[in-house]
């Protein structure tokens, strides 16, 4: 996933980059609120790390800017003021999350993985999809609780899926998933990757559940509860 970081101090948002690369998530920093609006109009940002006190104001104007927009985009505050009436503004302001300078990386993490699984209305780190669990914690998959062994960018695909389940990604979306913008391959990667994926779904057994191609647009993870509510509207 792509994570704008909207921080001016230049250290504080190195050391936010080095915690989200070693999760596995790659990121682009700006260092005010004008330029993550650039950045959010250019490119495709899975979720938003904000600073409040920027060059060119109080980052929830971004935030307000952001939800006036329509966008869903997950917003955590990530701030040294930890009054009581900040956190009541950034949240009426439409942030998703509060975490208050100095913070532990995992906390870090733990928080922005939530506001994503909240923003794709999943209440739990476990994704169910057929006789098939993706556990967002631990970046793993099971079918029959057999644990199915992925590449890195296998699971990031199925992450994805699996947390926009019933949704139609596109092949953009998965390369700016996987490579943020850096040495972003031809799209044709993408198939290759989903046949690796069916292949490895039939061999471990997946039932009512698979990946479907919708033509000229992408792919989507359905199961069979999913497509009963199809038919039956």
């Amino acid at each position: 996933m792509n994570i704008l970081i909207v921080e001016d101090d230049i250290v504080i948002a190195e050391v936010i980059q080095q915690t989200l690369e070693k999760a596995g998530y790659h990121s682009v920093h700006v260092t005010t609120i004008e330029k993550a609006l650039i950045e959010m109009n250019h490119n495709l940002i899975d979720a938003v790390l904000l600073d409040i006190n920027l060059p060119d104001g109080n980052g929830t104007r971004l935030t307000r800017l952001i939800r006036r927009g329509k966008l869903s985009t997950p917003i955590l505050v990530v701030s040294g003021n930890s009054s009581v009436d900040n956190r009541i503004t950034a949240l009426g302001s439409g942030a998703d999350g509060y975490l208050t300078k100095p913070f532990d990386r995992d906390e870090l993490i733990a928080h922005l993985e939530t506001i994503i699984r909240r923003a794709y209305g999943h209440s739990s780190a476990k994704i169910d999809v057929g006789n098939m669990m993706i556990d967002l914690n631990r970046n793993l998959i099971t079918i029959n609780d057999n644990f199915v062994p992925l590449t890195h960018k296998e699971y990031q695909i199925l992450y994805l899926l699996g947390i926009r389940k019933g949704a139609v990604l596109s092949k953009h979306a998965f390369i700016s998933h996987i490579y943020g913008g850096i040495d972003e391959p031809d799209s044709k990667i993408i198939d290759v990757f989903i046949c690796k994926l069916r292949r490895k779904h039939d061999e471990w057994g997946l039932e009512k559940a698979k990946i479907e191609t919708v033509w000229g647009q992408g792919y989507m993870l359905v199961d069979e509860k999913m497509n009963s509510q199809r038919f039956a509207g």
